[in-house]
């Protein structure tokens, strides 16, 4: 984090309020379990609030670098029963000593609170505890981070870029949304990203072309397809999800893999496309049990909770088999027509959608009877489906358009209620080769969407009852081709009850901003992080500033690109890095070009950069002494036509 964002900080946070209850840090002796390390109460217009702070793996302290379990619990004050239908708001900062201290301190908990709300750049609170970011899968060895509630100048809201080894072509979060399993085919490898860092843990071997990546329910193990051109190599990898290690790797047959499990994680099914097999495996085990013919041709198998059955597309057959998962046999056979692809169902289970790119047709399929009640003529076609609670969102390769159909209408007999939505200008198969990562992915706790339009490089918001996104995401310098979300938002479990885990960013005094809309609550609670023995490692990693320069240069023509690396508690300058290159591109998505930097004082480097066209320019620096940075800042530079400029 730069100076001047700490600069920007300390004058922005306020002290707690006064007149908070707070219970003092538990000492070491006593449980974890027995007593919060921090905690504190306010009861108003009839409502009690109680906050909690407890560190979580038993610890007695709330430590720097260490996991906090947060919880918010929202009763009523008369009767002490939790108050449902809430949605409320919750930050993490340091609190800073003010320079007025006579100030109204109610006042300066909301001022800081709007802040927080408006996605300002540079007062963003160390931890938000109702964030979501967006992971944005490129066609090139990248991801990209986007921070939704954040803008620079209206133009960009990207937090940070997460470099892989090779192109990705998919990939699974963790049913703790803590990791992101990505796929490298070219690489023989996947790469495990944590969710709360954004960096590469590690990359694990994963067999001969490792593609599609699945996680079982129960979190224990993830299972890799293996589209491997040797017969006795393709078939599928099995890596524990937990230490990041190859378990084991079975051939199954030919062609691509799909893979589902059993709602229990008992077994897992493996399609192998050109043999027209479905493998079934014994988890516990590591054993194939039997391979299942199902067709000539097995696209897609899906799971319904409902039914204990798993469903399989054959796109070459027409047909939809459905197998018992608790007897492991074929149940029965649903005849639909050829060109049948993916397969996924709601939520509930209730529902299967069956999407046939040839026919531009989603067939549904009700998993209470396994007869297909519906075939609904959707986008052109259809590759891609996903669910909220109230709609299936069905994307199609030939059309810029996204079909809604309301999920409560559907049924025997009935007409299902359609909408649709412009997610660009273009269609996405005009990008070229797409990955196999879904292009759109749902919020967890409303009824919204998030679409790539690969054609031109954006993603785009959407929210149910509007007739057309509400704003896009563009991704500079890179190319967008898939997105997911990952939420950081508190959850409810029992009615008014609000909950999360959060890694404390640092040691200190903690403001704990709450806001409630219903009553108005607007109020501070404090907790005390104490430092951990992480501290010296984070500030061994350089920290990057650039030096004030010209915003405005001329084109064609050079600039001079100056910055300073620093590290330690002292900022000590981090002299003799040899590997520096700075790294440029013209808005939206030029050619991406670099420049090698040298060193032309203590810590201090810079590097000429050609610019060959007016327009705005977005700078970075690259090294592997900066791999580990996080947030990365970047320069941005105007660049005006020489003539113009005299």
């Amino acid at each position: 984090m730069s100076k001047l964002r700490f600069a920007t900080l300390s004058l922005l946070v306020s002290c707690a309020l006064s007149g908070t209850t707070i219970a003092a840090p538990a000492p070491a002796s006593v449980a974890a379990d027995a007593k919060p390390a921090a905690s504190g109460r306010l009861v108003r217009d009839g409502v009690a609030i109680d906050f909690e702070a407890r560190p979580a793996g038993g610890a007695s302290e709330l430590v720097e670098g260490g996991l906090a379990d947060i919880r918010f619990r929202i009763t009523d004050a008369n009767t002490g029963k939790g108050v449902p239908g809430l949605q409320p708001g919750a930050w993490l900062d340091l609190a800073q000593v003010i320079s007025n201290p006579k100030a109204n301190e109610q006042k300066e908990c909301k001022d800081k609170i709007a802040l927080y709300l408006k996605g300002v750049v540079g007062v963003r609170p160390m931890v938000d505890l109702n964030s979501y970011y967006l992971m944005v899968l490129n066609k090139d060895p990248s991801i990209s981070v986007i921070d939704p509630l954040t803008s620079v100048g209206g133009v960009t809201s990207t937090l940070t870029r997460i470099m892989l080894k090779r192109p990705p072509v998919d990939w699974t979060k963790s049913p703790d949304g803590k990791y992101i399993f990505v796929s490298m085919p070219v690489a023989d490898q996947v790469a495990v990203v944590d969710a709360t860092s954004f960096r590469v843990v590690t990359n694990v071997d994963a067999g001969d072309e490792p593609v599609r990546v699945t996680v079982q329910p129960d979190g224990r193990y993830l299972w890799v397809g293996n589209n491997s051109r040797d017969p006795a190599k393709s078939g599928v990898t099995v890596i524990d999800a937990h230490t990041f290690k190859p378990v084991k790797t079975f051939a199954t047959g030919k062609g691509h893999h799909e893979i589902a499990f059993s709602d229990d994680s008992r077994h897992a099914f493996v399609t192998s496309r050109d043999a027209g097999t479905v493998s079934v495996f014994d988890v516990a085990t590591m054993q194939k049990l039997k391979d299942l013919a199902t067709g000539p041709r097995p696209i897609s198998v899906a799971q319904s909770g409902l039914s204990k059955a798993l469903y399989v597309a054959d796109g070459q057959a027409g047909t939809i088999t459905v197998i018992d998962a608790r007897t492991l046999a074929t149940r029965k056979v649903i005849q639909a027509k050829p060109g049948l692809g993916p397969v996924r169902f709601t939520a509930d289970g209730r529902y299967g959608f069956a999407l046939n790119t040839l026919e531009s047709v989603a067939t549904v399929v009700d998993a209470g009877s396994d007869e297909v009640v519906h075939d609904i003529k959707v986008a052109s076609e259809p590759y891609q489906v996903t669910f909220t609670s109230g709609y299936a969102y069905v994307r199609g390769l030939a059309t810029e358009r996204v079909t809604m159909v309301k999920l409560d209408t559907l049924g025997k007999g009935r007409a299902p209620v359609l909408q649709s939505f412009a997610a660009g200008g273009e269609a996405p198969k005009l990008a070229g080769d797409l990955p196999l990562a879904a292009s759109l992915a749902a919020r967890n706790d409303e009824g919204s969407v998030f679409v790539v339009n690969p054609a031109n490089n954006t993603t785009y918001f959407y929210m149910e009852g509007m007739n057309a996104p509400m704003t896009g995401y563009l991704n500079r310098g890179h190319t967008a081709r898939a997105v997911t979300v990952v939420d950081r938002a508190m959850k409810q479990g029992e009615p008014g009850v609000f909950s999360t885990q959060v890694t404390l960013p640092a040691s200190g005094k903690f403001d704990v901003a709450f806001m409630l809309d219903r009553p108005q609550v607007l109020h501070c609670f404090s907790a005390e992080v104490k430092p951990g023995v992480v501290s010296d490692a984070k500030l061994a990693v350089p920290r990057l500033e650039f030096l004030p320069s010209p915003v405005t240069v001329q084109a064609p023509g050079k600039a001079t690109v100056r910055f300073r690396l620093v590290a330690g508690r002292k900022d000590t300058p981090r002299t003799g890095l040899t590997d520096l290159k700075v790294s440029y591109f013209v808005a939206p998505a030029g050619t991406r070009q670099s420049a090698a930097a040298r060193e032309v004082g203590e810590g201090v480097y810079e590097a000429q950069v050609q610019l060959g066209e007016t327009g705005a320019y977005y700078v970075h620096v690259d090294s592997e002494a900066l791999r580990d940075t996080q947030n990365k800042p970047y320069l941005t530079l105007r660049a005006v036509s020489a003539v113009a400029g005299k």
